[in-house]
């Protein structure tokens, strides 16, 4: 798979009208300077930057509609911007246009702790928002490791350590706010916790990826912190036994709060990066959530059937810090493994498979990895089915990149043939494009792009991302 070519840095001439118009609707919050534009055309991805012609950071739902509209009768697209830690380049300008910038719209807009719902603006952080939820006694649990805004996880229908017991975004939203393309305010869903009225267009938006919406509103399920928290980390001689103590305590019906693979790579990374002394071997990070006594049962059954499995050691971190310790080094192995090539581009993928597969496709991933020579390393959110692939390339050799592509293709194609999927978690953007057929069919896909056309005639909503026009 290749990389689509940047774009030139210079930006394109807009017309002057649109122009005229974003400046009179955001003043100095509407940027073409180049440093401005170089920071919003580069995500997490291994793709080049590629820049949008100006940027305008917006403040309410009304600034955002009116700039849609503006940029939807002058043909100019438009790509929403959070964070940018998105993985697969789906905020990346591949034909100009205009970001908005989301991040101002930070507000925590109504706590219902009785409902244990909250309504949030795009820009709020999920960091952000456990921080000033903390005295309800309640927290939002999804927790894809970056920083992510609450918006941005809701395009890309984001995942993390917590989904085993908690779900996805896609079970969490409840409601949302979206601009349409020309520039249009729906509502999607309410707070009730349940309904049969009309076409779910909650769970449409969720997971668009910008394509058909800018989310400006987000109302989401809270859930009651936890009695007591307990972990465990344990190491194995060998990947197999490691992932199969996972798909055990799974079938065992064990409610594992959180459950974390790494590979020898990765432990390796996290021990140099965060000063760790963890056995350079195949590892499982536990966390359980409940009663005392409840977590203490359930950590009892797991260390159990991890034994079976030749597990070697099982060691508690009851402390909070000790645990914020071990989950923080979990969430720097991205950034961990990069420092194990200097100078190197990360290629980052992920895939979900039946958590009867999860052994079989992981040890072929890795197999593949190392006939490859690729520095590399195999973490997961296993107990879902899914995990990730990091392969650490240098980004002026077209032979090593092209090596590990053909890897990432080969193991989508594996996954997508265990009746798996091309990504559990990453998203589409870019670089899942061409494996939607795959694991869809021409027919879905049609039915993807007439939703598409519908929503989005004139393709200004974050063209060239999911599908193709």
């Amino acid at each position: 798979m290749n990389h689509p070519a940047p774009r030139a840095v210079m930006p394109r001439v807009l017309p002057d009208e649109l122009l005229s118009g974003l400046h009179d609707l955001f003043g100095e919050r509407l940027s073409t300077s180049r440093a401005i534009r170089e920071h919003h055309g580069k995500d997490e991805s291994s793709y080049d930057p590629m820049l949008p012609d100006a940027v305008v950071f917006a403040e309410s739902t009304a600034e955002v509609a009116h700039a849609v509209a503006l940029c939807n009768q002058h043909r100019v697209p438009v790509i929403p911007y959070g964070t940018g830690t998105s993985l697969e380049g789906h905020i990346l300008a591949l034909s100009g246009g205009i970001t908005i910038d989301l991040s101002r719209m930070n507000r925590i807009v109504a706590v219902h702790p009785e409902d244990l719902t909250v309504t949030v603006e795009p820009g709020v952080t999920r960091k952000q928002l456990n921080q000033e939820i903390r005295d309800t006694g309640l927290f939002f649990p999804i927790d894809p490791g970056a920083d992510a805004s609450i918006g941005g996880m809701a395009a890309t229908r984001a995942s993390g350590t917590n989904a085993v017991r908690y779900g996805t975004m896609r079970e969490n939203v409840l409601a949302l706010t979206v601009v349409t393309s020309d520039g249009r305010v729906i509502k999607t869903g309410t707070r009730a916790k349940k309904s049969a009225a009309g076409y779910d267009l909650t769970r449409l938006f969720v997971g668009s990826e910008g394509t058909l919406g800018i989310i400006t509103g987000v109302t989401l399920k809270l859930y009651p912190q936890p009695e007591s928290i307990s972990a465990a980390v344990c190491s194995f001689n060998d990947i197999a036994s490691a992932v199969n103590t996972v798909i055990v305590a799974i079938q065992a019906g064990v409610p594992l709060a959180r459950v974390e693979f790494l590979d020898e790579n990765g432990v390796k990374a996290i021990n140099r990066h965060d000063k760790l002394s963890l056995p350079e071997k195949p590892l499982l990070l536990f966390e359980f959530h409940g009663s005392a006594s409840s977590v203490e049962e359930q950590a009892r059954q797991v260390q159990s059937i991890a034994a079976e499995h030749g597990a070697i050691g099982f060691e508690w971190a009851t402390r909070p810090e000790d645990r914020s310790r071990l989950w923080q080094a979990r969430h720097n192995a991205y950034f961990a493994l990069l420092q194990m090539r200097p100078g190197s581009r990360a290629i980052s993928t992920d895939v979900c498979v039946p958590i009867s597969r999860l052994a079989e496709c992981l040890l072929e991933a890795k197999a593949d990895c190392e006939r490859e020579q690729l520095v590399h390393s195999i973490i997961g959110h296993v107990g879902d089915g899914n995990f990730h692939v990091q392969m650490l390339v240098d980004p002026a050799d077209p032979q090593d990149i092209a090596r590990a592509e053909a890897v990432n293709a080969r193991m989508v194609t594996r996954a997508i043939a265990m009746d798996g999927t091309c990504t559990g978690e990453h998203g589409v953007g870019i670089h899942k494009m061409a494996f939607l057929v795959e694991e869809h069919g021409e027919d879905a896909i049609d039915t993807m792009r007439a939703v598409k056309h519908a929503l989005d005639p004139h393709n200004i909503m974050n063209p060239g991302k999911v599908v193709r026009w």
